[in-house]
């Protein structure tokens, strides 16, 4: 009984990572700007990973797999927020500002 309750709940959090990686991506494709398109893919990414990441974990059960994919969850949880917060850091310093409505790319230097 127990070993099906597991197995529910894993495939729940697989199914719900799945459906916020197919939203970051359309996200990604329908959003206007890189801010708001950043900003989608980052948020889902994040949460995805976990959901998958504890599906995951549940399938495993209690084993060396289970303490790798946790290892795993930690290193993507340090170094994806890191990565989108550099991606704005260095679309803010190109001149690519945040502005409300249309934004345009900065003009290349001569």
């Amino acid at each position: 009984m127990m070993e099906q309750i597991i197995d529910i709940l894993s495939w729940i959090a697989l199914t719900l990572g799945g459906i916020f990686v197919f939203i970051g991506g359309l996200g990604a494709l329908r959003l206007p700007n890189l801010y708001t398109r950043m900003h989608a893919a980052s948020l889902t990414d994040t949460m995805a990973c976990i959901l998958i990441m504890v599906g995951l974990m549940l399938q495993g059960g209690l084993s060396l797999v289970t303490l790798k994919l946790a290892a795993i969850l930690a290193f993507l949880l340090f170094t994806s927020p890191t990565a989108s917060n550099a991606l704005a850091s260095a679309a803010i310093l190109s001149g690519y500002q945040p502005q409300e409505g249309k934004v345009t790319p900065p003009e290349p230097e001569k």
